[in-house]
């Protein structure tokens, strides 16, 4: 209950909020966002661009600039905007040379070539869509993926890593960055220095999380962090990624690439997805994320399992006030 008053209070006053330092890319980071800016006003997204797949691919390969699918799904989850400037955002052209481009990647790609950087175009945006928080890129060096699987075969490139896995079901063993090592941008940094809670995923392991944690400085400031650290498992496993994998599984993948420090917690959803949902999703070769708790307690990550789904939709994902409820409720206990 006194968690619950806390909750109403943050609601009625988001500047008071706590300083949440959010990692990932994709669906899974901007469906977070959504939930958490109802609470508090001091977020800082902090995002993946190695992408090479779909409109993103095309701008960067044509245009030279990061790819801004990601960017632009966080920046529409975190807008303080009619909806029709948010349906204008997320619009996606269906004929002629923009076929399958989306007018916010367009809009990022434009204010890209009037500013200075990337990342200054980025902020011009936030300010444009008067976004709760921040969102920044990870790093503003052109890096690239390159996965090592079971079998020993190196493949480069997002897609066509995706793509490998897909047709070979071999494990991927390892990725990397190309080039390697690339510098922070000082803005991300600084938001995990200042974090109270950190939070990583809910999104594609291989290609939207550890991509964060191999740019110089990230994982190092996270695991000498005091914040409360958070590790939120998918709901299912991903076709071309994940497939088979287990809670632990993708807990291990993810402290191979980085530091044995950088989680505290392992928040896993323990709501039922339906058979519906589940049938549609054997399709993919994905299937809920079956959680091994004593192997994660062996890993010296402590397991919180929340029901974080609400059965409405059509996808099996977390409910976006669900996971900032449990995320937010979890900071609080730590404190007590």
């Amino acid at each position: 209950m006194k968690t619950d008053h806390i909750l109403q209070g943050l609601r009625a006053d988001r500047k008071r909020g706590p300083r949440v330092a959010a990692i990932g890319g994709g669906t899974g980071l901007a469906t977070m966002l959504r939930g958490l800016k109802e609470y508090t006003e001091n977020i800082t997204a902090i995002v993946a661009v190695s992408d090479d797949g779909g409109g993103s691919g095309v701008l960067r390969q044509e245009l030279g600039i990061l790819p801004p699918g990601d960017i632009r799904n966080c920046m529409v989850a975190l807008a303080n905007v009619e909806p029709i400037m948010e349906s204008l955002l997320t619009c996606r052209f269906t004929e002629g040379k923009l076929a399958g481009q989306c007018f916010g990647n367009l809009f990022l790609a434009a204010l890209t070539g009037i500013c200075e950087s990337f990342d200054q175009a980025v902020s011009r945006m936030g300010e444009v869509l008067s976004i709760t928080g921040r969102v920044l890129p990870v790093t503003t060096a052109d890096v690239h993926l390159e996965a090592v699987f079971e079998d020993g075969t190196r493949v480069r490139g997002e897609s066509a890593i995706y793509a490998h896995k897909k047709a070979e079901k071999d494990r991927i063993q390892e990725i990397r960055l190309i080039p390697e090592h690339p510098q922070a941008l000082p803005g991300a940094l600084e938001a995990l220095h200042e974090a109270e809670i950190i939070v990583i995923g809910p999104g594609s392991l291989y290609s939207s999380l550890i991509p964060n944690l191999l740019v110089d400085g990230v994982a190092e400031v996270v695991a000498a962090s005091k914040a409360l650290k958070v590790y939120v498992c998918n709901v299912m496993t991903q076709e071309g990624e994940t497939e088979g994998y287990t809670a632990s599984d993708h807990l291990k993948a993810f402290l191979k690439h980085s530091d044995k420090r950088l989680v505290d917690i392992c928040l896993a959803n323990t709501s039922t997805v339906s058979e519906h949902l589940q049938a549609k999703y054997e399709r993919e070769r994905a299937e809920p994320t079956s959680i091994d708790e004593d192997v994660i307690r062996e890993l010296g990550v402590r397991l919180v399992g929340r029901p974080m789904t609400n059965g409405q939709t059509k996808y099996a994902r977390h409910d976006p006030d669900l996971l900032a409820c449990a995320l937010l409720s979890l900071l609080w206990e730590e404190k007590e």
